[in-house]
């Protein structure tokens, strides 16, 4: 089932959305979607969606990110192999993921644009596979992993390719502007996925149609399992995190020359099995 977070008329609201619109299940049960998965609440809430009939269209609202105040956003870097040998210089593959954080409102939502600061015009796309946390834990076991995942969603992890390099030992400034990334349109349950599904899962970025990133999860150095595991090693990974796993070799960053964002583009991350996030570029008003 897919679950969003929505405004409508100025109202704040979450739901379902299915074929034929949207089920406002905030306006009957309150609360918001973090909520639900933090009391466990998602399999009832599927029950009581299950027969109903939708109360609007999908046109009427504007997408929030589906988990509006996550206490972590936590993002590997360079996770699939063909990505590590994009950077052509000599490495060998790494034995531990890297790992920066985001903040939330360095994104938005589906069909919302991303911003280019006038900082610089650097701004470049990253397609990427979110995991959901839907239960938490501490040191969790790799074959147990995927009992954590309460669902998928998508991210365009948005980057400012020469802050990433502003200081020595980290990329959080490049990855922090306001808008600058996305997240959505939805969160697709866990139980709508196999295991071989998830370790095979294909990712496809466009830029005004012409794909730039097309890659499975069968690609990735640190597979799903490893990623909840590994950094629920030092975190206490708790319901609503939210978790980006890498993007495939194709940014515009790695083209000669790069290829930046401008306003006007449309980018699109399609996910398989889980939908498809687009979202347009503007400058940002200062």
């Amino acid at each position: 089932m897919r679950f969003l977070t929505f405004e409508r008329s100025g109202q704040v609201s979450w739901g379902v959305i299915t074929e034929e619109g949207i089920i406002d299940l905030g306006f009957r049960v309150g609360g918001d979607l973090h909520s639900i998965l933090k009391d466990g609440r998602v399999q009832e809430m599927q029950v009581l969606a299950k027969d109903m009939a939708a109360d609007f269209s999908s046109d009427d609202v504007r997408f929030l990110p589906p988990i509006i105040a996550p206490e972590k956003i936590a993002c590997v870097g360079v996770n699939y192999a063909n990505r590590n040998a994009e950077y052509k210089d000599g490495s060998e593959q790494p034995k531990f993921p890297s790992l920066f954080m985001r903040t939330p409102d360095s994104l938005t939502g589906h069909n919302q644009p991303l911003q280019r600061p006038p900082e610089t015009p650097q701004l470049d796309y990253e397609g990427e596979i979110v995991i959901i946390i839907g239960k938490g834990g501490r040191r969790i076991d790799e074959e147990d992993a995927y009992d954590h995942i309460g669902g998928l969603s998508i991210m365009n992890e948005g980057t400012l390719r020469d802050w990433v390099r502003h200081a020595k030992f980290n990329v959080t400034q490049g990855k922090n502007f306001v808008h600058s990334g996305a997240i959505g349109p939805w969160i697709v349950t866990a139980d709508e996925f196999s295991h071989e599904q998830l370790e095979n899962m294909r990712v496809t970025t466009r830029v005004n149609g012409e794909v730039r990133q097309d890659d499975t999860t069968a690609s990735m150095m640190f597979p799903f399992r490893y990623i909840i595991s590994y950094f629920s090693t030092f975190f206490h990974l708790k319901p609503g995190d939210v978790i980006a796993t890498g993007t495939p070799n194709g940014a515009g960053a790695r083209f000669d020359p790069p290829i930046w964002l401008v306003p006007g583009d449309i980018v699109e991350v399609e996910v398989e099995g889980v939908g498809l996030l687009s979202n347009g570029v503007m400058d940002e008003l200062v």
